[in-house]
């Protein structure tokens, strides 16, 4: 793994301390809005998916946002926002409270968000970004497990105060998050140009990439959402093969993803890992679809093959997403395009579940090998997309450079 230097290593204090405080949330959301706040589960779906429309909304002006400010203002301000507005949980009472707080949350997401891979472009070395930001992904994703292992001991525990204290380790995150920031270099601000603010809206190769890698992204759901479904209902696999999937993905992630994001540093070379990626994606679709009707001891062994698959898929296809995405970026607006990047990933979670689960669960095989291609199709386009960009891209005029 890449030794983290310098900025490179408060950012990974940075991702540790805010991914530790979402795997907590993320396993204990649920829970808290429905036990204690007590909220049905279509008021909790409505919270979740109008914070999620909010953020998506706001993914690129608030990138601009830290363009022109600096991403080190944006990043400090969103976190240390968070903070209360996390705490409010602690003191709502009702469904409109809740929409209130989630969506001033979602605000403050989304600034967080795209100031942060802004920070990543304005202070690593352009030919260090990509192994940067896979380090960061590999750190995220042991620290995801931790704070989902913090939620396992409050879950057996059971009580409203232990739901209530991770309230109060969840704010405390965004808080220490906002404070370590301040250790990180200012990053300065882009000063307004001629033409529209937010050009990354009129550039046609970029959007084309955010709608194709946000497609190709809707593959992060398998193993969450569809997987599971599938095991319990179309396979002879007991149950607990779910941890072992999951747990394969979580370690191989840690071990892998730094060496997979070798070599993607150009849009061009990323775009290749990406439809290298798709290509072990619709691979791992075909093996997972074998292990239906097949017997146990062979299914297990399918579905951890068919894991492995796709974590090479999904190592490789993150890394090129991430390549492409700083490469097509001007450098005096990484915050909005960085920012629009994150749009993709967004829509994806949003239809995956619908979509996937409709085609795996009730298509069965079909609906895998529907997918398989699905995927490859997509990887396949991008070397494709990255050249369109390379031709339309206007050379910087002297105020640019």
């Amino acid at each position: 793994m890449l030794p983290p230097r310098g900025s490179a290593r408060t950012l990974t204090w940075i991702t540790l301390v805010h991914t530790m405080g979402q795997g907590l949330w993320m396993a204990l959301g649920a829970i808290y809005a429905i036990s204690v706040l007590k909220l049905s589960p279509g008021q909790f779906g409505i919270g979740v998916g109008m914070a999620a429309g909010v953020a998506l909304a706001l993914s690129t002006p608030t990138g601009h946002l830290a363009d022109r400010v600096g991403p080190r203002a944006v990043q400090i301000w969103s976190f240390v926002a968070l903070g209360p507005l996390t705490a409010a949980m602690l003191v709502i009472d009702g469904f409109a409270q809740y929409l209130l707080v989630m969506a001033a949350q979602a605000v403050a997401y989304s600034g967080s968000r795209s100031a942060r891979m802004a920070m990543v472009a304005g202070l690593i070395p352009p030919e260090d970004r990509v192994s940067v930001r896979a380090y960061l992904r590999a750190t995220s994703n042991v620290s995801v497990s931790v704070g989902a292992g913090i939620a396992g001991v409050l879950l057996a525990v059971g009580t409203t105060e232990a739901y209530r204290g991770a309230v109060v380790f969840n704010a405390l995150t965004y808080l220490i998050t906002g404070l370590l920031t301040l250790l990180l270099p200012s990053v300065p601000p882009q000063p307004a140009r001629p033409g529209p603010a937010l050009v990354v809206l009129r550039d046609r190769p970029f959007l084309t990439f955010v709608v194709l890698d946000g497609l190709l992204s809707m593959h992060n759901l398998l193993l969450d959402v569809v997987l599971p479904l599938w095991v319990l209902s179309h396979t002879d696999a007991p149950r607990w093969m779910i941890a072992v999937i999951l747990l394969t993905n979580t370690v191989s992630v840690v071990l892998l993803q730094v060496r997979a994001a070798r070599g993607t540093e150009e849009p061009t070379s990323a775009a290749r890992a990406s439809r290298t990626g798709s290509w072990w994606l619709g691979i791992a679709c075909v093996i997972f679809s074998f292990s239906e009707g097949a017997p146990a001891l062979v299914a297990c062994a399918l579905l951890v093959l068919g894991a492995l698959a796709h974590v090479l898929g999904e190592i490789r296809q993150s890394a090129g997403s991430w390549g492409i995405s700083f490469g097509l970026a001007p450098e005096h607006a990484q915050g909005q395009y960085q920012g629009t990047y994150a749009m993709g990933s967004d829509i994806g979670k949003m239809i995956a579940p619908a979509v996937l689960t409709w085609l795996v669960i009730e298509h069965g095989t079909a609906g895998w090998l529907v997918m398989a291609v699905g995927f490859a199709a997509l990887g396949a386009a991008m070397p494709a997309v990255v050249s369109w960009a390379g031709r339309t891209k206007k050379a910087p005029s002297p105020a640019h450079q």
